[in-house]
């Protein structure tokens, strides 16, 4: 008579049972099951992000639409503001993607000083590396790919853009509040007619009306118009300390 091997066992008895011997359990749908698994995964992207980036001590990321083509008239100063920096030795990060981010990876290269750093993004529509990217890191998850964007640059400059433009704005303004960057790290918003019906709306609803921040909060951000303007104030900022 054939044994039958699905018998059901104790927790005592397990440990005493060959792995090949104890009852299948399947649950497809249950993402705990591999919920260790994406812990690993996480601490791996921040491993290879942190090493990756850590060769890499001149940066200013830029931030901005991926949507704004080569004529838009906000692709080009992004492409003029990194081909200043990248002249003057900086290295450009950005998404890695189009728009904003091709015209910033666009100028690192042709100012031929700098290093074009693209942190691409994998989606389930995938987003293409732009081919001005010289080195490129892929990340699965939002969250590890938004600390290496933010983690050794000298200023933050942001470009019109739309739902994750602002979070990573919003994001960085309140690291900076909150002390989470303790060094004062220029935040540029490029663009008066995108930026200033928001700075508006921070002035009138959450200082005056809400007071929910307070007006030493409204110096965390520059808005200004020009490459020249972004370019004068990066210029101007000491380096990080610890990355020097």
């Amino acid at each position: 008579m054939k044994k039958n091997n699905n018998k059901n066992f104790t927790n005592h008895e397990k440990i005493l049972v060959p792995a090949k011997k104890l009852p299948v359990v399947s649950h497809p749908r249950d993402w705990r099951h591999s919920f260790h698994w994406r812990i690993f995964r996480i601490m791996a992207e921040f491993i290879d992000g942190f090493q990756f980036l850590a060769d890499f001590k001149k940066t200013v990321t830029l931030f901005g639409s991926a949507t704004s083509y080569e004529t838009d008239r906000w692709y080009q100063v992004a492409r003029d503001l990194a081909r200043m920096l990248s002249q003057a030795g900086y290295s450009i990060v950005t998404g890695g993607g189009p728009g904003i981010m091709e015209a910033g990876n666009r100028g690192a290269i042709e100012g031929k000083n700098g290093d074009s750093i693209g942190l691409n993004i994998q989606l389930p529509n995938e987003q293409r590396v732009n081919r001005y990217v010289k080195n490129g890191h892929g990340f699965y998850y939002f969250f590890t790919r938004k600390v290496m964007l933010s983690f050794s640059a000298q200023a933050y400059v942001f470009f019109p853009g739309g739902y994750g433009t602002l979070d990573e704005a919003f994001e960085l303004l309140a690291l900076i509040q909150t002390k989470k960057i303790s060094e004062k790290i220029p935040v540029i918003l490029v663009g008066k007619e995108f930026w200033c019906d928001m700075d508006n709306w921070l002035r009138k609803t959450l200082l005056k009306e809400y007071k929910t921040i307070d007006s030493e909060d409204l110096k965390i951000y520059t808005i200004v118009d020009t490459a020249r303007e972004a370019f004068e104030i990066i210029r101007k900022t000491k380096p990080r300390e610890e990355f020097r």
